[in-house]
């Protein structure tokens, strides 16, 4: 027995109107509800449902609601760390960071940085790589393992000024980590609601790239001062 839970309308009609019927929990046990009691009220006497399909729908019902209610408090959840990260990082702005980089920015300052071997090599060399194509190394001799501390000077290696991607070669031939140090600018959403750190030496960035928060210059300075 087909039934129409829409009088004065055709069970096509009666799918149209809402483009999200799931739009809220609230709607949906109210439309449910409607729609259970119609069944109900226009079942065949001769042939009545099974109750337990009811049962069944109700509970479908809930889980539905609950599936809709976990996602709502996870987007919240998700907005709200969000916002907590950006307060955060936004209190560090001025700070000097130190951050996991495959490029550096240079122009006529020095850059610092950092290279985290995890096994001695008798040979090391930081490359540099314009992009024009050419490269540039600088030997930082036989190195143990753990942090190894380099400094770019620009002008003393004859680099332009430009956006240069980095590598090091080793005698182990392992691929180590490169971090940079630089400023923290500043912090922004970009699209999609991502943050986005702009450090000098580095450019934009991310908040997984960073690896230590050095303080404020400014303020250890006036601290020394006293």
């Amino acid at each position: 027995m087909q039934t129409n839970f829409f009088p004065g309308t055709t069970p096509a009609a009666a799918t149209t109107g809402s483009s999200n019927p799931l739009a809220s929990g609230s709607e949906t046990s109210t439309m449910f509800t409607k729609l259970l009691v119609a069944q109900i009220q226009n079942q065949d006497p001769l042939s009545p449902s099974d109750p337990s399909q009811f049962i069944n729908q109700l509970t479908q019902l809930s889980q539905t609601e609950a599936l809709q209610n976990v996602g709502n408090l996870t987007s919240a959840n998700a907005s709200i760390l969000q916002s907590m990260q950006v307060l955060a990082l936004g209190a560090q702005v001025g700070s000097d960071v130190q951050v996991s980089a495959e490029k550096v920015q240079l122009d006529v300052a020095k850059v610092h940085g950092e290279i985290n071997l995890s096994s001695n090599s008798n040979q090391t060399t930081l490359v540099l790589t314009g992009l024009d194509g050419r490269e540039h190394k600088v030997e930082l001799g036989s190195q143990s393992s753990g942090a190894v501390p380099f400094a770019l000077d620009p002008s003393a290696l004859g680099l332009p000024t430009g956006e240069y991607k980095m590598r090091v070669e080793t005698s182990s031939k392992e691929n180590p980590a490169i971090d940079l140090k630089g400023r923290l600018n500043s912090v922004r959403l970009g699209s999609g609601g991502a943050v986005v750190l702009n450090v000098s030496n580095v450019g934009e960035t991310s908040p997984a790239a960073i690896t230590a928060f050095n303080g404020k210059a400014a303020a250890a300075s006036s601290s020394t001062s006293n």
